[in-house]
């Protein structure tokens, strides 16, 4: 496996390890509990409504006030993202390459076919 794919990983394991040490995969008692799909997922949209809204009005981060707003939010719904497939067991490092791989081949991802008459837009 190469190093990107490796590191990838390692950085959705470093996600899942910091949830759970934060309680986010305990019940009150500290029971490991399972965690709702729907809910992870809206977790994860809402980091990125998050994102927009900071690029819309050009917002510095609250917290990490050195950084735009966009850039956090985006970096939160990358943890949510990787917190959430490593609890699943993806191997998100290596299907993100195939993916990219996967894609170079795809018709609507050629400039000239985009800009053709009813080509995707966004």
């Amino acid at each position: 496996m190469n190093k990107k794919i490796l590191g990838l990983n390692e950085c959705a394991k470093d996600c899942h390890k910091a949830a759970v040490t934060g309680g986010w995969w305990h019940d009150s008692q500290g029971n490991k509990k399972e965690r709702n799909i729907g809910e992870l997922l809206c977790l994860i949209h809402s980091e990125i409504s998050e994102a927009m809204e900071g690029a819309r009005k050009g917002l510095m981060d609250t917290h990490l006030k050195h950084k735009s707003m966009m850039e956090v939010e985006l970096a939160d719904a990358i943890i949510r993202i990787f917190d959430l497939a490593e609890s699943k067991g993806f191997n998100l490092g290596e299907t993100i390459y195939e993916k990219l791989e996967y894609n170079k081949s795809r018709a609507d991802h050629k400039i000239k076919n985009r800009l053709k008459e009813g080509g995707k837009k966004f």
